[in-house]
C-alpha cells in the first residue's frame, strides 16, 4: 500500500512559528511531525512509498526530505496553487497503481496501530470504499463528529455544531479504496474539498476504525504546546541535518516549546 501525506498548508492557525517552518516541520519532542510520521508508516513496511505534496515554504520541505533515511521511497509534487485533499489524489492518482491509498493529514499527531487499521479497510462491508479513523474528543463543538449505524458505518457527519451526537470525532485519516479514488478522478473540477465535497456522498458508504490511543490535530499554538507535555511516546531527537539547522535558526523557547 501507498500513503499520502498532506504537507502543503499554510498553518496560520501556528502563526508565529509557521512564519519560520511549514506547519508540517513544527517540532514535537525534538522531531518534526514529518520525521514522526515517515518513521512510523515505514517502520513495519506495510507502506511501499510515500507521496509528499508541497506548496507553503516548499524549500524547507525538499531540503528535509532529501536529507531523510526514507528519501528514496518519498516522492515530493509542488503544488502551484492549493488543490485540496481530493484535488491532489485526482492529480497524482496514477501513483497509486491501482491500489488503496493511506491518506494523513501531516499536522496531525496519531499513535495507532497501522495493521490493525489496514485490517478494518481489507474487512469493510461490502460496498463501503472508504475507512475513516475515528477518535473520542473532549471537544466534540469544535471537529468534525460522526453518526454511525449498528454496523459502525458512518450515517451523517457533522462539522463543528453547537450540539453533536457524540464526541467520536473524524481524525483526517483515511485508507480509500481505487473507487473511491477513482469517483475523484471523474469528478469535473480540479480543485476538491474531500470533507465537504466527497464524504458527504458516501454516508452510508464509510466504515470506521476506532483510534483510542493517542490522536491530536496541531492546528494550533495551543494543541502543540499540550502535545509537548503529553504525547506518550518517547522520541529520540532527529539526526537530520537539514532539521538541525532550522532549529539552530529558532528560539523554541520563545514560542513556549
Amino acid at each position: 500500500m501507498k500513503a499520502l501525506l498532506l504537507a502543503a498548508g499554510f498553518g496560520t492557525r501556528l502563526k508565529p512559528l509557521t512564519d519560520h517552518l511549514p506547519k508540517c516541520l513544527a517540532p514535537i519532542q525534538g522531531v518534526s511531525l514529518l520525521e514522526y510520521w515517515l518513521d512510523f508508516l515505514f517502520a513495519d513496511r506495510l507502506i511501499d512509498e510515500v507521496l509528499i505534496n508541497t506548496h507553503y515554504q516548499s524549500a524547507l520541505v525538499n531540503d528535509f526530505i532529501a536529507h531523510s533515511a526514507w528519501k528514496d521511497r518519498i516522492t515530493v509534487v509542488y503544488e502551484d496553487a492549493l488543490l485540496g485533499t481530493g484535488g491532489t489524489i485526482k492529480k497524482n492518482h496514477a501513483f497509486f497503481s491501482n491500489e488503496p491509498c493511506l491518506i494523513i493529514h501531516a499536522d496531525n499527531l496519531s499513535i495507532f496501530d497501522l495493521r490493525q487499521f489496514i485490517a478494518c479497510f481489507n474487512e469493510r462491508p461490502d460496498l463501503v470504499d472508504l475507512t475513516m479513523m475515528l477518535f473520542p474528543t473532549d471537544h466534540p463543538q469544535e471537529c468534525g463528529i460522526v453518526e454511525l449505524n449498528a454496523a459502525g458505518c458512518v450515517l451523517n457527519f457533522f462539522e463543528k455544531v453547537k450540539s453533536p451526537p457524540s464526541n467520536l470525532a473524524n481524525a483526517a485519516i483515511y485508507i480509500a479504496s481505487q473507487n473511491f479514488i477513482q469517483h475523484i478522478v471523474a469528478m469535473p473540477n480540479d480543485i476538491i474539498d474531500l470533507s465537504t465535497e466527497v464524504i458527504p456522498l458516501y454516508l452510508g458508504h464509510i466504515n470506521t476504525y476506532r483510534n483510542t490511543i493517542y490522536h491530536s490535530d496541531i492546528g494550533s499554538m495551543a494543541s502543540l504546546r499540550k502535545a509537548q507535555a503529553d504525547f506518550p511516546k518517547t522520541l529520540a531527537s532527529s539526526s537530520n541535518p537539514a532539521w538541525q539547522r532550522m532549529m539552530k535558526e529558532l528560539n523554541l523557547q520563545s514560542y513556549g516549546l
